[in-house]
């Protein structure tokens, strides 16, 4: 016994720190990346220049706020959890590298080899989610556990959703392109609100109160996401308005009941949740915006993606990598005070971004500039605090 521990330590030992469980490079990454890609992005809006990513610029832009950030931030969250679940690490180490080193150069590839054949970008974009799905079915097939299973169904639909934007921009179907596109930000929201579900209850009953969660209210608030993923794909504007105006005022109420009875009020002084439930708000959010775009009171569908994006999907990835970086580095769950900065500058990013063209759509420009400005301010916030949390080993393998 006493050999095995001591090569365990020395295997533990050897792997540095930063490849030891997947969400340090994938949140380093992932949120370097959000950085520099919405700052890139602001830059070219406010001076553009000669610059033609593989897809486009407006596709370039949807992909990587989504297979780029999205996927690695999904991926360093389900690859720690699945370690949590089972017993087992997934990746560490070389394997790790491994699947970083696919994410990375895919991101190169896409800003800066339009001119290289599609096939290799294609390719090399598909690596990196079949990869995490290996490795997040690995560990569950291994203990039989079946019930966390239904994790890789969806990282295959991740996956096919990515496939399709990648061929319809190779065979010049531009309107499919951004349809699949729409349709993965909706994948996004049926991940949060499906994990959401789980831990924002769970975080508030530990610190707050109970929340016994409704069988029907769950049940229709994570169909209406589907329903509305599947008409995303076919595209909002080629559907009979009254059915979308159905299915997102139900989307909008059901998200809506689901997140009131979290019991927000009781969490204002803790930023660690607040954060997660104003962000998950923005769900029901962009539910009744698109019901609103379907009647012709938004003329475009895009304010209403950007609820799920900048909203939901930029304020609840910050809130829940700032509280995993802290619980699964050893350290207690009192974030630095600047944090809060961070939680709020997201927060006004996404309510500028999708409230601003709404009632004033002539200050457009103005509301993707400022809200860019936010955004990167929240997640240069979270890497100057907490990166060096990423690099460094847990507080409790640290020696005296």
């Amino acid at each position: 016994m006493r050999s095995t521990s001591l090569s365990n330590n020395h295997a533990k030992a050897a792997t540095p720190p930063l490849l030891s469980l997947a969400f340090r490079p994938l949140f380093l990454g992932g949120t370097l990346f959000a950085v520099v890609a919405i700052a890139w992005w602001v830059y070219f809006w406010l001076t553009p220049f000669n610059w033609q990513p593989y897809g486009g610029l407006f596709w370039w832009h949807g992909h990587e706020m989504l297979f780029g950030f999205g996927a690695a931030i999904v991926g360093g969250f389900l690859l720690t959890a699945v370690a949590n679940w089972t017993g087992i690490t997934a990746l560490q180490g070389k394997r790790l590298l491994v699947l970083i080193s696919a994410w990375l150069t895919t991101r190169l590839l896409i800003a800066f080899g339009g001119s290289l054949p599609a096939g290799i970008i294609i390719t090399a974009d598909l690596l990196y989610p079949l990869l995490l799905t290996i490795a997040m079915a690995y560990p569950i097939i291994k203990v039989k556990q079946w019930r966390n299973l239904i994790f890789i169904p969806l990282l295959l639909t991740l996956t096919l959703l990515n496939g399709v934007t990648h061929w319809a921009v190779t065979v010049g179907e531009t309107a499919l392109a951004m349809q699949t596109l729409h349709a993965a930000i909706l994948w996004f929201v049926l991940i949060i609100a499906f994990l959401g579900g789980r831990v924002i209850p769970a975080f508030t009953t530990t610190n707050c109160r109970k929340a016994q969660p409704i069988r029907w209210l769950e049940i229709t608030s994570i169909t209406t996401i589907i329903l509305t993923l599947i008409m995303a794909w076919f595209g909002f504007a080629s559907l009979p308005a009254w059915l979308l105006f159905v299915i997102a005022t139900i989307g909008a109420l059901s998200n809506g009941g689901r997140a009131l009875r979290w019991g927000i009020q009781h969490c204002w002084h803790e930023p660690l949740l607040w954060s997660l439930h104003l962000a998950y708000l923005f769900i029901p959010l962009g539910f009744l915006l698109l019901a609103l775009f379907s009647i012709g009171l938004i003329e475009n569908p895009s304010t209403a993606l950007h609820s799920f994006t900048v909203g939901a999907m930029g304020g609840m990835i910050l809130a829940m990598i700032s509280r995993i970086t802290l619980g699964h580095t050893g350290r207690p769950l009192k974030p630095p005070r600047i944090i809060t900065l961070a939680y709020i500058s997201i927060l006004l990013s996404a309510a500028v971004r999708v409230l601003l063209p709404a009632v004033a759509p002539s200050y457009s420009n103005w509301s993707i500039t400022l809200a860019g400005g936010l955004w990167v301010l929240a997640y240069a916030i979270y890497l100057t605090t907490y990166a060096h949390m990423l690099i460094t080993p847990d507080i409790e393998d640290t020696p005296e």
